[in-house]
């Protein structure tokens, strides 16, 4: 049985003990070199530079550039993944701003954390909303791609109202080399019709392959006349009235959601077409891309109620999420799927 070297006691324990740890953190040497070069074998060797950080022989720091301490944000970023379990946070932008980036700023980011995330074997479904458009924008061609790029939400509409839909679609699947889904249906009909679309085979193929999408890409709207569903006539103010009387605070997709992110319920679900919440819940990466004080308290919600396994904001929303009290059912983060609605 090997035991573990004692804690140095003479000036010689220490000065071995000393010399291991700059080895292997100042001049990066491996253990084996280590071993060779202080005469031990290649286990003390890896005791002694564990010793040294368990004694307080090494202090590991680090530290940022002064030039960069106003783009960089990681400490933001681990308490936004330990606040909401999310997998990662990026945050962008300058603290002391009187306005959020733009939506190019956020989509250059979120570009950046899909060509990192991306498999080849993945399929990448998206709904429709500026901060997409920004991000198709973003992508540059390289190493990364993917399967199938698919469309999450209907985009029809009469009025005269540029989604970004065809762009998105042609650009991703151009960049990332991948066969487009086109759903060729409208975001919001009258229940019969929804159902019959759903039926299609066409429509109800792109619908399944969407709702099982290893990575979603998507914004966050609001509960208001500020969204672009009420923007492109998609929403009138009767039924934002009515979701607000049932507590909606945002939407994905179509899909509205109160401020604790549980579904919101009512009449629309069942004229929506659009892959349903708990599909976005259960994606394994679901990138939530937005920010600007307007968009506050729905990405709350939406992280409240697990909407989001990577967050994408800026600065100011990230300390504006992490001022937030905790909610009282902290120990999880959102409703249990299982019993969740099934929107």
């Amino acid at each position: 049985m090997t035991l573990d070297p004692p804690p140095p006691t003479t000036s010689d324990d220490v000065r071995l003990t000393l010399r291991a740890a700059e080895l292997y953190h100042l001049e990066g040497a491996t253990q084996a070199e280590i071993a060779a070069k202080l005469g031990v074998s290649r286990a003390t060797a890896g005791r002694l530079v564990a010793r040294a950080r368990a004694q307080g022989l090494v202090r590991i720091e680090i530290t940022l550039p002064g030039e960069l301490r106003d783009t960089v944000h990681t400490e933001l970023e681990h308490e936004l993944e330990q606040r909401f379990g999310l997998t990662e946070a990026r945050v962008v932008g300058a603290p002391g701003g009187d306005e959020a980036p733009g939506d190019h700023v956020l989509g250059r980011a979120a570009a950046e954390v899909l060509v990192r995330r991306l498999q080849p074997h993945d399929v990448l479904g998206f709904t429709w909303g500026p901060e997409t458009v920004a991000i198709a924008k973003a992508l540059r061609a390289r190493a990364t791609r993917c399967a199938r790029v698919v469309q999450l939400d209907g985009a029809f509409t009469a009025a005269d109202y540029q989604t970004g839909i065809d762009y998105t679609l042609g650009r991703c699947a151009e960049v990332l080399r991948a066969t487009p889904v086109r759903l060729y249906a409208p975001l919001y009909a009258d229940p019969a019709t929804v159902k019959a679309l759903i039926e299609d085979s066409a429509v109800g193929q792109a619908l399944s392959i969407g709702a099982a999408a290893d990575v979603m890409a998507f914004g966050v709207g609001t509960a208001s006349t500020a969204t672009t569903l009420y923007a492109g006539e998609y929403l009138d103010a009767r039924t934002l009235a009515e979701l607000h009387e049932r507590g909606a605070v945002g939407e994905i997709g179509g899909r509205f959601f109160r401020s604790d992110g549980t579904d919101a319920g009512g009449d629309l679900p069942a004229r929506t077409v659009s892959v349903p919440l708990n599909a976005v819940r259960a994606c394994r990466t679901a990138v939530l891309v937005s920010g600007g004080e307007i968009k506050h308290q729905a990405i709350h919600a939406a992280l409240l109620g697990g909407l989001a396994k990577v967050l994408v904001t800026d600065v100011g929303c990230a300390r504006w999420l992490l001022d937030r009290k905790k909610e009282a059912t902290d120990a999880t983060f959102g409703p249990n799927p299982s019993k969740a609605p099934n929107t």
